[in-house]
């Protein structure tokens, strides 16, 4: 394992988790002249059909972390779930990772990630992090937002897990006391939206920063279903979209893709996420831009130079396909014209995520209706935004 911490390219990359974020990456490696390894859990999880060499075990295991590491050049990442001393130890005996533990903090804890962004003047919701309903700061704060807060799990939730907004007082309490049991909660104010955006940046080990466009996200029951490039901002807002983004990866210094989720507010952005690695947000980049996300996120791990990241289309409609009470049929979706089809190679099931769909064209309405006719005959649940 090399213990080079600089811009030097690799070759051999490892990749932590086995889902459709490594299942991407993989079939892009090896136009990248890399080799990609993969820690997974099961021989047949997602990655497993684009990366072959496949290291079996938990991304919380460090017999398999250093079993993955003995085979590569540098780690990253597919997912935050992640043991962060685990992290730092590996680190410590000379792993590359990239992103580094330090970085990883920001998306692993959403408590640590709000404070350091408040202290750094970074516009967040109004927060309050408690380990027990019986903290005498909460009630005085619930009274402070007036309305029903959103109550997140600090560690551990993504796609909606982890995140639940609560109904009432009574429901608040209940909700910090139930996510508290495995560690601090996030209490959170609930801001009136006209919208949600997320915004791509890649950072490489020297610190250049390229910036994919903003784009619009339509939510249901807490997960994407729909992407759509351009966004629907205005310019000014666009451009303070790229200049919080470019804050935001500066003060995480992460190496590799960043995806910063926005909420649109009546007084401006305010910061909902971050992820550092690729996005669901940025899966319509896969035809819709020069170089992917997974792409550039590659050539910033291996340390090669970015990739141009312009559209290659005026418009472009991205839908998440997540199994619906019954199988759809891929072929059916195929069969739409000029729409891509991405199938995970998961096994069926209802409330999970099994591709997307993707439709590009020179005016909005439709991309949107090829991509939604083909993700309802691929046997989506989620409803046409």
């Amino acid at each position: 394992m090399s213990n080079l911490h600089t811009s030097h390219s690799f070759t051999r990359v490892g990749v932590v988790g086995a889902g459709q974020l490594a299942h991407m990456m993989g079939e892009c490696a090896s136009d990248l002249g890399l080799e990609l390894s993969v820690l997974a859990l099961a021989s047949d999880d997602s990655a497993t059909k684009t990366i072959h060499d496949v290291v079996l075990g938990s991304a919380t295991d460090a017999g398999a972390l250093h079993r993955l590491a003995e085979r590569v050049d540098v780690i990253t990442f597919d997912h935050e779930l992640v043991d962060l001393e685990i992290l730092e130890a590996l680190e410590a005996d000379g792993v590359v990772l990239r992103p580094s533990a330090q970085a990883l903090r920001f998306a692993v804890d959403k408590a640590f990630q709000r404070r350091a962004f408040r202290h750094h003047h970074l516009p967040v919701p109004r927060f309050l992090v408690v380990s027990s309903s019986r903290d005498e700061r909460l009630v005085p704060f619930l009274d402070e937002l007036g309305a029903a807060p959103v109550v997140k799990a600090s560690r551990g939730g993504y796609d909606g897990r982890g995140v639940a907004f609560a109904k009432n007082r009574e429901d608040s309490l209940a909700l910090v006391d139930e996510l508290a049991r495995s560690g601090d909660v996030v209490v959170e104010e609930r801001l009136h939206l006209r919208s949600e955006v997320a915004q791509l940046v890649a950072r490489t080990a020297d610190g250049e920063l390229s910036y994919f466009p903003v784009v619009t996200t339509v939510q249901r029951n807490g997960m994407c279903v729909e992407v759509r490039h351009p966004s629907e901002l205005d310019d000014a807002i666009r451009a303070e979209a790229e200049r919080l983004s470019g804050a935001v990866a500066s003060l995480v210094r992460g190496v590799g893709i960043m995806a910063i989720e926005y909420l649109v507010t009546a007084e401006g952005l305010v910061i909902n996420e971050v992820a550092l690695r690729p996005h669901n947000s940025g899966h319509w980049s896969i035809e819709g831009a020069t170089t992917s996300q997974f792409a550039q996120h590659l050539r910033c791990v291996s340390g090669q130079p970015l990739g141009p990241v312009e559209p290659t289309s005026n418009f472009a409609v991205m839908v998440n396909v997540v199994g619906a009470l019954v199988p759809g049929s891929l072929d059916a979706a195929r069969q739409i014209k000029d729409v891509y089809v991405h199938d995970y190679g998961k096994s069926w099931r209802p409330g999970r995520k099994l591709g997307h769909v993707t439709a590009l064209g020179d005016e909005p309405r439709e991309p949107h209706v090829r991509a939604w006719k083909s993700a309802r005959a691929y046997g989506t649940v989620t409803q046409e935004a």
